[in-house]
C-alpha cells in the first residue's frame, strides 16, 4: 500500500511538472509572437506642414499615390496639416502619427538628443527616403527699407510655426547675424499666413524652408512687384556652417523670372520618416516602393526630385526604417 502511494505520488509530480513546462512554453511562444507583431497599424496619418508651404500640397499628393499603389488590405494614409519637421517627429514619438515629412537636420537631432531635442531622444522612427532639397528663402518687400537680415533688429519677423524646421533654422540664422530672442518681434506663422501679413504691411520679413521656385513667393511678387531676398553670406554664413549642418546654396537668377541677380542662402533635405513602432517592415517596404516607383504620377513641381538616384540624400547619421532598407537593398542602393 505504501509502495502504491509512493508510485502514485511520483506519477502526480511528473504530471504537474509536465503541465507547468507546457504552460511555460505556451506563454513564451505567445509573448514572442506578440513581440513580433508589435502595435502595427494600416490606417496611417502623414504629418506635413502648414497649408501655405510646400509640405502640405506635396504630402497630399504623396498620400493619393500611396493609396492608389500600395497593395495591402485595409491600407489607408491621410495627409494632415501640422507644425512640420519637429512637430511631426515629436508626434511620431508619441504615437500620434505614423509617417512624417521633415528637414533631415531636425531628424538627426532627434535621434541624437541634440538641438531642438536637447536631452530628449526620439528613436522610434526611421529614414524612408529623400523627397526634395529645401531652400531657406528669407524675403521682404523693397518698401520696408530692410536691406539685410541684420536690419531686422526691432522689426516684425515671421520665423515659421512652432516645431518647424523653418523656425529652428531661422533662429540659427538670426543668431548668426547677432540677433537673439527679443531683438525682434517674432511671429510664429506658416508661410501662407506670413505672406499675407507681409503683403498687408503687418510684418517686415518672413523666413521659409521651401522648394525652388516657391509658387507662394511668385504669387506675392505678382501681387506686389516688390519682393526682395535677404541673403545669408559672409561671416554669418561661416557661423552657421560652424554650428549647424546646413549647407550654402546660391539661388540662381533664373529660378524666378523676376529675380535680377543670384541670392545666397542655405539648404537642407526634406525627407520622409516612418514610425518603427506602428509601421511594419513589410508595409514600410511597400510604401517606399510605391513612392519611388510612382513619383512621376505626382504633379507637384518638387516631385521631380523624388527619384531612386536621390533617394539616400539626407540619410547620413539616421537610422533607416527596416522596410525602406529592404527596398533600397533590392534596387542596389544599399549592400
Amino acid at each position: 500500500m505504501t509502495k502504491k502511494k509512493w508510485l502514485l505520488g511520483l506519477i502526480l509530480l511528473f504530471t504537474i511538472q509536465t503541465v507547468l513546462t507546457a504552460c511555460g512554453e505556451s506563454s513564451e511562444g505567445s509573448a514572442s509572437k506578440e513581440s513580433d507583431q508589435g502595435d502595427f497599424v494600416k490606417d496611417l496619418q502623414l504629418g506635413t506642414g502648414s497649408t501655405g508651404g510646400t509640405y502640405y500640397p506635396l504630402g497630399t499628393e504623396m498620400s493619393t499615390i500611396l493609396n492608389k499603389n500600395v497593395d495591402e488590405k485595409d491600407f489607408n494614409v491621410s495627409a494632415v496639416s501640422t507644425g512640420a519637421s519637429v512637430d511631426n517627429i515629436s508626434r511620431i514619438g508619441r504615437g500620434e502619427l505614423q509617417l512624417g515629412m521633415t528637414v533631415h537636420i531636425p531628424a538627426q537631432n532627434a535621434q541624437a538628443g541634440k538641438g531642438e531635442f536637447d536631452g530628449i531622444k526620439v528613436e522610434n522612427f526611421g529614414f524612408m527616403g529623400q523627397i526634395y532639397p529645401e531652400i531657406m528663402q528669407v524675403i521682404t518687400l523693397e518698401s520696408t527699407g530692410v536691406e539685410s537680415i541684420a536690419d531686422l533688429k526691432g522689426k516684425k519677423v515671421a520665423i515659421g510655426p512652432p516645431g518647424s524646421g523653418t523656425q529652428a533654422a531661422a533662429k540659427a540664422i538670426l543668431a548668426a547675424h547677432g540677433l537673439k530672442d527679443g531683438d525682434y518681434k517674432a511671429y510664429e506663422e506658416g508661410f501662407g499666413d506670413a505672406k499675407k501679413k507681409l503683403q498687408d504691411g503687418q510684418i517686415d520679413a518672413t523666413f521659409g524652408f521651401l522648394g525652388l521656385p516657391a509658387s507662394s513667393i511668385n504669387e506675392l511678387h505678382a501681387q506686389t512687384k516688390d519682393v526682395k531676398f535677404l541673403e545669408i553670406k559672409g561671416d554669418a554664413l561661416k557661423k552657421i556652417q560652424e554650428n549647424t549642418k546646413y549647407k550654402p546654396l546660391e539661388i540662381s537668377a533664373d529660378s524666378y523670372e523676376w529675380l535680377e541677380k543670384p541670392a545666397h542662402t542655405i539648404t537642407a533635405y526634406a525627407i520622409l520618416v516612418g514610425s518603427t513602432d506602428q509601421v511594419s517592415k513589410e508595409l514600410g517596404y511597400k510604401i517606399t516602393k510605391a513612392l519611388y516607383e510612382h513619383a512621376d504620377e505626382i504633379s507637384h513641381s518638387q516631385a521631380k526630385y523624388i527619384s531612386k538616384e536621390n533617394a539616400l540624400k539626407g540619410s547620413e547619421d539616421l537610422k533607416m526604417h527596416p522596410g525602406a532598407k529592404k527596398y533600397f537593398k533590392e534596387i542596389g542602393l544599399l549592400k
